[in-house]
């Protein structure tokens, strides 16, 4: 049985599909020991793929659900030795996250070695929601909240209508007023919420990501990570449009 190249580098645990193309397009991909071009298919059980001179293996699946804490980033490795989500993880194959959360930031990140379901789950036209708990500087009136529901436009594009509620407003300490926000958004943009924020007038405190698509924080700790039940992910993978 054959199949794309880039899928199967994909199973096997080494990025997104996207990803791997790129990897392919970098010439670092090997084909029974000549240079992989896109597009092509192969039979893993009969010929060679190697990635920088070693073999790829396909690999078993593995799904974590993390709850981050602050000053750990969002990437399977740093070349400045810094440390990273991947490290929470006792996963027992190469496994990375599925997007991006701020070095400041805390909250859910899922990670696995899944290629086909990262995609899925990035891509804007699932609207897969994620759930946010912002602290903000400053009384977010009206006016603000009807942008931030509509649409904030940033340097990227109009974002898509948000779920935005009030959840706490703090009376002014020494000057200054904080409140926290509940946002939804289905769109995975580069800090995207912190951004929408900025624009609209309000620097971001904190943020915090408390649900992804139909999985919560409940009983997860900061810091603490737990595998995904055989149903989460069989929910994560049908990922239909606009479910809540």
């Amino acid at each position: 049985m054959t199949e794309r190249l880039q899928r199967f580098l994909a199973e096997a645990g080494l990025g997104s599909r996207r990803n791997c193309e790129d990897l392919i397009r970098s010439g670092r991909v090997t084909v029974d020991g000549r240079p992989a071009h896109l597009g092509e298919s192969v039979d893993s059980a009969t010929q060679l793929v190697g990635l920088d001179g070693r073999r790829v293996i396909r690999q078993a699946k593995e799904y974590w659900l993390l709850n981050k804490p602050a000053g750990l980033l969002s990437a399977a490795s740093d070349p400045r030795g810094r440390p990273t989500v991947v490290g929470c993880v006792p996963a027992g194959s190469r496994v990375f996250p599925v997007g991006r959360l701020d070095l400041n930031s805390t909250g859910l990140l899922i990670l696995t070695n899944d290629g086909e379901l990262t995609a899925r789950l990035l891509h804007p036209r699932y609207h897969v929601e994620k759930e946010y708990l912002v602290t903000v500087r400053g009384v977010v009136d009206g006016a603000t909240m009807a942008q931030l529901r509509s649409g904030v436009a940033l340097e990227d594009g109009l974002t898509a209508p948000a779920l935005v509620e009030v959840v706490e407003s703090v009376p002014p300490a020494s000057g200054i007023a904080l409140t926290t926000l509940r946002v939804v958004i289905h769109e995975g943009r580069k800090r995207q919420v912190r951004r929408m924020l900025e624009t609209v007038g309000h620097r971001v405190v904190a943020l915090h990501r408390s649900r992804f698509d139909g999985l919560t924080d409940a009983g997860l700790a900061l810091g603490q990570v737990r595998p995904l039940s055989s149903g989460e992910v069989e929910r994560l993978r049908q990922a239909p449009k606009g479910r809540r």
